[in-house]
């Protein structure tokens, strides 16, 4: 068949089958705007397929209603899915204005925090070892400076310069996470 070569021959195709393919749909499926969307989808597969019909297999219609029968089956599959997950969430408890405005804060905190890592890759090596340290793995000065091989001193310096250079880019809650001075 060359329904997808020749628009004419899709186009007799198509009336030659439309109602056959209608009623088919119909038996199986009670949604009539659903059942509109099955047989404009299976006409669509068949006008993908086309080239897999063999005549000595079969007539065109029986060849339509196999790939009719896979488009229906399909959609039923996605519907008994679609339900499955529905069941599975009915009945949770869903988020009130409280859990939304704490997710809304967490949001906004990711982001701050997204925009300080990248502002952080500009740093020079020393200044963001130190940073990274103190800010994001929790240790104190004294314990980022002994993990560098480096003084204290030299350690609270690197972070300040740090901060300092952050601080132009974003929020200072973003610089300070729970860092120590």
């Amino acid at each position: 068949m060359r329904l997808n070569e020749d628009p004419a021959a899709f186009e007799a195709f198509y009336r030659r089958h439309i109602d056959a393919v209608m009623r088919f749909v119909v038996r199986r499926v009670n949604d009539p705007h659903l059942a509109a969307d099955l047989t404009a989808d299976i006409f669509l597969a068949a006008l993908d397929s086309a080239h897999t019909y063999r005549p000595g297999r079969g007539s065109e219609i029986a060849w339509l209603y196999g790939v009719a029968r896979n488009v229906v089956s399909a959609q039923l599959r996605r519907t008994a899915r679609e339900a499955q997950l529905t069941s599975r969430v009915a009945g949770r408890r869903l988020m009130d204005d409280d859990d939304l405005g704490r997710m809304v804060e967490k949001i906004d905190a990711e982001r701050q925090m997204r925009h300080a890592l990248e502002a952080m890759r500009d740093l020079p090596e020393g200044e963001r070892a130190v940073l990274e340290l103190v800010a994001i793995d929790q240790l104190s000065v004294a314990e980022a400076a002994a993990a560098l091989g480096i003084r204290q001193v030299t350690a609270r310096v690197r972070l300040h310069r740090a901060r300092r250079a952050l601080l132009e880019v974003v929020s200072p809650s973003a610089v300070y996470m729970e860092g120590q001075a």
